[in-house]
C-alpha cells in the first residue's frame, strides 16, 4: 500500500496547496477592493499594502484551511471514484477506512501546523497589522488614545499610563505613586512625567520631564528632573503589550494568564473560556472533514469540480453557523466553554463515522 498511500498523498496535498492558494488570492482580493479607497486617501505605497497582507496571511491561512482540506477531499475521492480507482481498491480487499489513512496522516500535519500558527505566528502577525491600520490608516485611533493602563509593578506602587506606544517602547502620560509600606492608604511619593520610554541597555525605565513629589505628613517638596531613571519599576515593555492585545489574538499562555486575571477580579469569564478552547478545537476540523469529505465522495457519480466546490462551500457554511450558534451559548454561560469549542466539532464527526460507516458497507 506505500505507492498507494504516497499517490493519494501527492494527489491529496496538490489540491490542498491549489485550494489554499486561490481562496487566499481571492480572499485578498475582495479584501483589497474594499479598503482601496482608503488606502489611496493616506497614500500608502505598494510596498506598504504588500506588507499589511503579508502580515495578514496566517490569519487568512487558518480561516480557510478547513474548507480547504474538505474540497481536496471531495475533489480527490471523487476523482478517484469516476476513474474505478477506489472500486478496483476496494475489490483488492482494501476497506474505506484503511483509504483514509493517507488523507488523515495529511490532515494531522495540517492540524498541528494549524496550532503551532495560532500560538506564533498569527498572534504575532495579527500584532503588526494591527500597527499598520493604527499608524497609517488612522483607525483604532479612539480605542488607542483613550486607553489607560494600570500597573500594580509591587505591593506598594501603582504605575498609570494614558497610552504606550509599544513599536518605540514609549508611554505618555506617566504616574507612578508609591505607598508607605505600613499603611498602603498612606502616599509617601508621586512621580508625574509627560512620557516614559525603555532603555533596553541598561533594562530600566526613564522619565522624561519628570516631576518628583514627597510627602511627609502634610509638608510637600517638589523636584523637577529632565530625565529621571526609575529602576524600582519592574514591569516590561512586554508586559504592557498584553495589555493591549485582543484576547482572540493573544497565544496560549497570554489568553490562560489573561482569564486567570479576569477570574481573580470577579469577571465573568466564559467568552474567553470559549476562545481558549476554540484555539485548539478549530484546528481539529481539518482532521474531521475527512471522514466527512472521502466518504461522501467514494461513490461512483456524475459530477464535476464544481458541484465539489459547492458541496464544501454549503458544508463548510453549516459549520461555521453551528461554531456560531454554539458560541453564543457559551458566551451566555448556557454551555460549559469545553463543550462549546467542541460542539461542532463533535457533531459533524459523529455525521462523519455514520457516512464512512454507510459507505464501507
Amino acid at each position: 500500500m506505500k505507492k498507494l498511500d504516497l499517490y493519494i498523498i501527492k494527489q491529496f496535498v496538490s489540491v490542498i496547496l491549489f485550494s489554499l492558494i486561490a481562496f487566499a488570492a481571492i480572499f485578498i482580493l475582495v479584501d483589497l477592493m474594499e479598503h482601496l479607497d482608503d488606502f489611496l486617501d493616506h497614500g500608502i505605497g505598494l510596498a506598504l499594502i504588500a506588507r499589511y497582507y503579508l502580515v495578514f496571511t496566517p490569519e487568512i491561512l487558518t480561516l480557510i484551511t478547513p474548507v480547504a482540506v474538505l474540497l481536496a477531499c471531495l475533489f480527490t475521492a471523487g476523482r478517484m471514484s469516476n476513474q474505478n480507482e477506489i472500486i478496483i481498491i476496494k475489490s483488492s480487499g482494501v476497506d474505506v477506512y484503511r483509504i483514509l489513512l493517507p488523507f488523515l496522516i495529511v490532515s494531522g500535519v495540517i492540524c498541528v501546523a494549524m496550532i503551532y500558527f495560532n500560538e506564533w505566528i498569527v498572534p504575532q502577525a495579527n500584532h503588526e497589522k494591527f500597527r499598520i491600520e493604527k499608524i497609517y490608516l488612522q483607525q483604532h485611533n479612539e480605542g488607542w488614545w483613550k486607553y489607560n493602563i494600570f500597573m500594580l509593578d509591587s505591593r506598594d506602587r501603582i504605575v498609570s499610563i494614558g497610552y504606550f506606544d509599544d513599536y518605540n517602547n514609549t508611554a505618555q502620560k506617566v504616574s507612578v505613586q508609591e505607598f508607605a509600606d505600613t499603611n498602603l492608604t498612606y502616599l509617601v511619593r508621586r512621580y508625574d512625567a509627560a512620557s516614559m520610554w525603555y532603555d533596553t541597555t541598561n533594562h530600566v525605565w526613564v522619565l522624561r520631564s519628570a516631576i518628583e513629589r514627597t510627602f511627609d505628613g502634610t509638608k510637600q517638596t517638589f523636584q523637577t528632573y529632565p530625565s529621571l531613571p526609575l529602576k524600582e519599576i519592574t514591569f516590561k515593555p512586554s508586559d504592557l503589550e498584553e495589555k493591549e492585545l485582543n484576547p482572540k489574538d493573544m497565544n496560549y499562555d497570554q489568553l490562560r494568564r489573561f482569564i486567570e486575571l479576569q477570574r481573580n477580579s470577579g469577571n465573568d469569564v466564559s467568552r474567553y473560556e470559549v476562545d481558549y478552547y476554540s484555539k485548539v478545537s478549530f484546528p481539529f476540523a481539518a482532521i474531521i472533514v475527512v471522514f466527512f469529505g472521502v466518504p461522501l465522495s467514494a461513490r461512483k457519480k456524475r459530477s464535476g469540480l464544481a458541484l465539489e466546490f459547492g458541496i464544501s462551500i454549503l458544508i463548510s457554511f453549516v459549520y461555521l453557523l453551528l461554531i456560531k450558534i454554539s458560541q453564543v451559548l457559551g458566551y451566555d454561560g448556557l454551555v460549559s466553554p469545553l463543550l462549546t469549542a467542541w460542539l461542532a466539532n463533535i457533531l459533524f464527526f459523529a455525521a462523519g463515522m455514520y457516512n464512512t460507516a454507510k459507505v464501507s458497507r
